[in-house]
């Protein structure tokens, strides 16, 4: 029973639990280790936030001179103090975004870097449960979405309330009175941006659910291409697809509906203050009282107030996107790794197997409801040829998982010379331990990376070992200098040459078969059973299979039936005792040996 067939958890990210802020502040320990330049960029944020208001003040006392006293120096002065403002205020414009830019990049880097060191490291029931499209979404489109935030967001939101304050500051030192007329919209504004920002805040993270939805999705129908074709899927598997798709564009044209309703009406505020600002100032100037040149400063400055709020409004869009996905991000994170208990003290370093694994009154269940091994008790000598077999669904590949420690049991436990299990450390023993599966999984690479993953290893013998019998064979894998994806070049028999060798390279101390010939012809099955044979005494062997065929010559066979053992010992002796396994076992002789006129089984047969 597979671990996805028992349990399909829903992943904690799929709901926002967290706030925004505690969001954020976790998201800016990412950019600690580029604090100096950050703090080089909000100083350069402080001077190009008060150059922007500077230009209405200059502009002011430019028109007073011209228009007033018709003073043409004191014109020509301010005009090349503008421009020169304009200069230096376009200079460190270019160095801010160069900065931030490289902030986000490093930032987003090291984040990236982080999501997939964690799930590499991930516990076997979060993989199992977790559509891959998901942890796909999680290292590419939720870490891309922080760029705009990472590279300028967080500054620029700064620099857009710098900017709103000087502005104040340059408002109130100019006329104080027609400031407050200019503000008189502001309760407006804030009521308008709350509503907005609520409705967007629920659109953005159904958004980002249903992309993860198509990225799953997309993942498990390219994966399943042949079969879609082969049983002619492709309209229902459209459909499919069109329904996420449909979702996903609706959820999209619904924000399009909430910005396209809010900037009409931060700019229906911005006129109306404009307004206001007019009105005040009319006759003020027709009095005398107020210059020409304060009335264009504040229309400029009235202009300019609203810019950074609509720019704020579109930061909130960024901050929306970046916390949406940063919840998802941190909550991936927050999932409990495989290797933390090699922090507890309690924790033993793996030693060579000397006497036995035992398995003592095992219990486990993949979802805490149905229950896959039941009771089980057996041992496996050190160097012992041992056997599993049963029918599908019987526990057997779940005796491997507990095996290699991907999962823990719930009842009892599994020892190794007396030490239990749980307290080994769990990456050496997967270094003394290997395993061939029923689908072996190639890399793009070579046959010599494929086997020695890494690992300094000399793999010249298995070369030599194989070349014995197949020459032929050990020359084409060893032409291919790539694989196609998954080694979709070479045949499933190949493959699983591939992978047995790969399992040998590094001379284990633990090998586990988990139905590795179930799906080869039979010569390649001679060939792993060849390479078996003479492997077999110098490791611990634990063979699953179901063509009993393949494991008559084991030490012991474990017969395991609805998660219970049912019976153990030699192929003669099971037969002898024409039980459960003597009822497989002639089964399958019969299977081999059925007419072609598809006679009925017999009675023996028909009683499994």
């Amino acid at each position: 029973m597979s671990p996805t067939a028992a349990a399909r958890v829903t992943n904690p990210s799929a709901t926002p639990t967290r706030s925004d802020w505690r969001i954020l502040l976790r998201l800016i320990t990412y950019v600690r280790p580029y604090l100096p330049h950050l703090i080089g960029a909000v100083a350069i944020t402080l001077v190009v936030s008060a150059l922007g208001p500077l230009r209405p003040w200059l502009f002011r006392h430019a028109i007073d001179a011209a228009v007033a006293s018709n003073q043409w120096n004191q014109v020509l002065l301010f005009t090349a103090i503008i421009a020169a403002t304009l200069i230096f205020h376009g200079a460190l414009q270019v160095v801010q975004s160069y900065v931030l830019q490289w902030i986000g990049q490093q930032t987003l880097h090291d984040m990236r870097r982080s999501v997939f060191h964690h799930i590499l490291h991930l516990r076997f029931r979060t993989i199992d449960t977790t559509p891959v499209g998901r942890l796909v979404t999680r290292a590419t489109n939720d870490v891309e979405a922080l760029n705009e935030l990472f590279s300028s967001g967080v500054v620029m939101i700064i620099s857009d309330v710098l900017v709103l304050v000087w502005i104040l500051v340059f408002m109130l030192a100019t006329d104080a009175e027609l400031t407050l007329y200019a503000l008189v919209v502001i309760p407006l504004l804030l009521v308008a941006a709350s509503i907005f920002r609520s409705k967007v805040r629920k659109v953005y993270s159904a958004i980002r659910v249903q992309v993860a939805r198509m990225n799953a999705f997309l993942n498990e129908f390219i994966q399943g291409i042949s079969t879609i074709h082969l049983f002619n899927i492709h309209r229902q598997q459209a459909d499919r697809f069109d329904a996420i798709n449909r979702e996903h564009t609706r959820l999209q044209l619904r924000t399009v509906t909430y910005y396209a309703s809010f900037f009409p009406v931060v700019e229906f505020l911005s006129v109306l203050a404009l307004c206001l600002v007019l009105y005040a100032a009319f006759g003020r100037t027709v009095g005398g009282s107020m210059s020409i040149g304060t009335v264009v400063s504040f229309l400029m400055y009235g202009e300019m107030f609203f810019r950074p709020v609509r720019d704020l409004t579109e930061k909130y869009n960024v901050l929306q996107t970046a916390t949406t996905a940063s919840e998802r991000i941190f909550a991936l994170l927050d999932e409990p790794t495989a290797d933390r208990q090699s922090d507890d003290e309690s924790v033993l370093p793996a030693q060579p197997i000397r006497d036995r694994i035992a398995f003592e009154r095992v219990g486990f269940s993949y979802d805490d409801k149905t229950t896959v091994l039941d009771n089980i008790s057996f041992e496996i000598p050190a160097g012992a040829f041992v056997a599993i077999v049963g029918a599908t669904g019987s526990g057997k590949s779940t005796i491997a998982n507990l095996l290699l420690k991907f999962y823990e049991p719930q009842q009892g436990r599994i020892t190794i010379d007396g030490t239990e299990l749980a307290r080994i450390e769990t990456i050496s023993h997967r270094q003394r331990c290997a395993i061939v599966l029923q689908e072996a999984f190639l890399f793009s690479r070579s046959a010599e990376e494929n086997i020695q993953l890494g690992r300094s290893l000399s793999i010249e013998h298995l070369w030599d070992r194989l070349r014995q019998t197949h020459p032929l064979l050990v020359e084409r894998l060893r032409r291919e200098s790539t694989f196609h994806e998954r080694g979709g070049s070479l045949s499933g028999g190949e493959r699983q040459i591939l992978a047995l060798l790969r399992a040998l390279a590094g001379n284990p101390e633990l090998l586990i078969l988990d139905e590795a010939t179930a799906h080869v012809d039979s010569e390649t099955e001679r060939t792993v059973m060849d390479i078996i044979e003479e492997i077999r005494g110098t490791m611990t062997i634990v063979s699953i299979a179901h063509r009993l065929a393949t494991i008559r010559s084991a030490d012991t066979i474990v017969v395991l039936h609805q998660g219970k053992i049912v019976e153990q010992g030699t192929h003669q002796e099971l037969l002898a005792r024409d039980g459960y396994y003597a009822t497989l076992y002639k089964l399958q002789q019969f299977d081999r040996y059925t007419t072609v006129d598809g006679s009925a089984p017999t009675i023996e047969a028909q009683r499994v």
